[in-house]
């Protein structure tokens, strides 16, 4: 059962309790040597890539891969989880280390919180991984940026490029949620002080192609490869205008060669925690980096990574995008599910911020998850098309009940889960997970014939129809006149052999946040249909999309200060 005496403790107040190793004795216990690990300061450090040539011919460790049914707003606790089963890997015997992106600021300070985990299952010290960290997003940022003010400075010196100002798609972007900056205009103040007037808008630092980028990159020569390869607009003749056009890439690499580099950090229970890159999921491939996840796996038995909102988001992008680049093959996955949530997707009740819950989010209600269990059958199913062995992991709250648990098991056996087991790492660190970490060590040890979910040779449509259908349960996909248009183009550039990347909302198997549980029958509307020639990957469009949030009425930012010994307070 869950110790309610130690859950009164708040995430910051666990983390300081904690008794901290030094980054060195953490680096240490994986096998790297002296000269690849750099110190900021006592709890935190990067890995050198040298690490990689040095271990380049040890065996890899197992692969898993942590997803969830489609997220709602009470929360799943997927990364609660993800760190939970590295501490209980340990437990039994294993060396595990956890892979983990870096948060973004902008949820930090807005509406969702930390992403370091919580309870006794999170990563410490938690203020520094939810805040700057070692400012990767810093060096995404200014190298992004750096490109923009360049594309401007192309505009007003009347560059020989014949660059269309109207084509031009590379924004500004900066790690605050702030909806003012959506839509902008600059140039303005005339020739002296500003160039060119035209419309363009910010979006947040994590939705930057670069971030994208920075996580598929296999080594700094393939992302200064990469970096050259980014579009930012045509010309006139209809011509892509690349970073390397703009005689810009070489200088976005200098700025991003120490971001390349992994986060060595630790749990609350001393596990090493690889923190590296931030895409979001939902916009963007939503996974750590290709080589956190080399280094893991040439220093551990287990690599425990965690992919954003559901599987027929993160984890599907996983498997057909950054699995097809890294050449990885996964062992297993955990799909996380809560009682509350699958009540939530029966779509009878609904959770307004700073109200109570609903009582029948938090009395046994039976017929609630009966209604919205197929959002867990249809990911089970989304996991198992590309012939991975999956465990569910249902995260227990102190309102559930035994009954409710018991039924989610049964439902998750009876429709192709390995196993489904109770998870209490929240309260209980990796003693609480012990039964998940023996059920995903068996499910790792059974052969499996992983594939991707499409080939790379069909065409855009006949990509996007399959994951249309297959993994959203969508009937149709109707496009937009610009979405046709945007494909002509990416088709005639010979660039239609990407893989898939669908921009869409987290909050359901579709388009539409509001269709819960397991929608059929709807059509999946496709707005316009982009390029991420850099990252490699092509990103549809479908419903509304936002790249730069916005703060809620009451955010984060009002409860965060610093007292007079220098310690940060509020922060969750």
């Amino acid at each position: 059962m869950v110790d309610v005496v130690k859950t009164r403790l708040s995430d910051l107040e666990i983390s300081r309790n904690v008794k901290l190793k030094h980054i060195g004795e953490i680096a240490d216990e994986m096998g790297l040597i002296e000269d690849e690990v750099e110190y900021y300061g006592k709890y935190k450090a990067k890995i050198n890539l040298s690490a990689l040539e040095r271990m380049k011919d040890k065996p890899n460790g197992k692969y898993i891969d942590v997803t969830a049914i489609t997220p709602t707003p009470l929360g799943e606790g997927k990364t609660v989880t993800t760190v939970g089963l590295g501490l209980a890997l340990n437990r039994i015997g294993k060396k595990a280390v956890i892979n983990l992106r870096q948060p973004s600021m902008g949820p930090t300070f807005g509406i969702k919180g930390g992403a370091a985990g919580g309870g006794f299952s999170q990563i410490v010290p938690m203020e520094e991984f939810n805040l700057h960290l070692t400012g990767d997003i810093h060096a995404v940022s200014i190298a992004h940026n750096l490109l923009a003010a360049i594309i401007d400075n192309y505009l007003q010196k009347d560059s020989n490029m014949d660059l269309d100002i109207f084509s031009i798609s590379w924004k500004r972007v900066v790690d605050v949620s702030d909806r003012a900056l959506r839509n902008i205009i600059v140039g303005l103040g005339g020739k002296t002080n500003g160039g060119i007037p035209r419309e363009t808008g910010f979006d947040i630092a994590v939705a930057s192609e670069l971030m994208a980028l920075l996580s598929l990159s296999l080594s700094l020569g393939d992302m200064r490869e990469k970096l050259g390869k980014v579009i930012v607009g045509y010309t006139k003749a209809g011509d892509p205008v690349t970073a390397e056009d703009l005689k810009s890439a070489g200088a976005m690499a200098v700025l991003l060669k120490d971001a390349i580099k992994p986060n060595l950090m630790q749990s609350t229970e001393n596990t090493p925690c690889l923190v590296h890159t931030g895409p979001f999921g939902n916009i963007a491939t939503g996974n750590s980096s290709i080589i956190a996840d080399y280094i893991g796996l040439k220093c551990t038995d287990y690599v425990v990574t965690e992919s954003g909102f559901g599987a027929d988001m993160g984890a599907e992008k996983f498997f057909n995008i950054k699995c097809r680049y890294s050449g990885l093959k996964p062992d297993a996955a955990v799909l996380v599910a809560t009682v509350r949530a699958l009540k939530m997707h029966s779509g009878r009740f609904k959770v307004v911020p700073g109200k109570p819950l609903d009582k029948g989010l938090t009395e046994e209600n039976l017929e609630a998850i009966k209604l919205g269990a197929g959002n867990l059958i249809k990911q089970i199913e989304n996991v198992k098309m590309h012939h991975i062995p999956v465990v569910v992991a249902v995260n227990r709250f102190d309102s559930d009940t035994e009954n409710e648990l018991n039924l989610i098991k049964e439902i998750a056996l009876k429709n192709g889960a390995e196993d489904a087991v109770i998870s209490e790492v929240w309260a209980k660190g990796g003693e609480g997970g012990l039964e998940l970490a023996e059920a995903i060590v068996k499910a790792a040890e059974k052969p499996n014939q992983f594939r991707f979910l499409y080939p790379l040779d069909i065409s855009i449509k006949e990509k996007i129809s399959i994951l249309a259908s297959e993994m959203y349960g969508a009937s149709d996909v109707v496009y937009e006149k610009k979405a046709e248009k945007d494909i002509e183009k990416i088709a005639k550039m010979g660039l239609s052999n990407l893989p898939i990347c669908i921009a869409k909302t987290q909050f359901s198997l579709s388009h539409d946040p509001n269709l819960k549980g397991k929608p059929i029958g709807y059509k999946l509307p496709i707005k316009e249909v982009k390029i991420a020639a850099g990252a490699g990957f092509i990103y549809p469009i479908a419903g509304d999309i936002l790249l730069m949030p916005g703060l809620p009425s009451n955010p984060a930012v009002y409860n965060i200060d610093i007292d007079k010994d220098g310690n940060i307070v509020g922060l969750f």
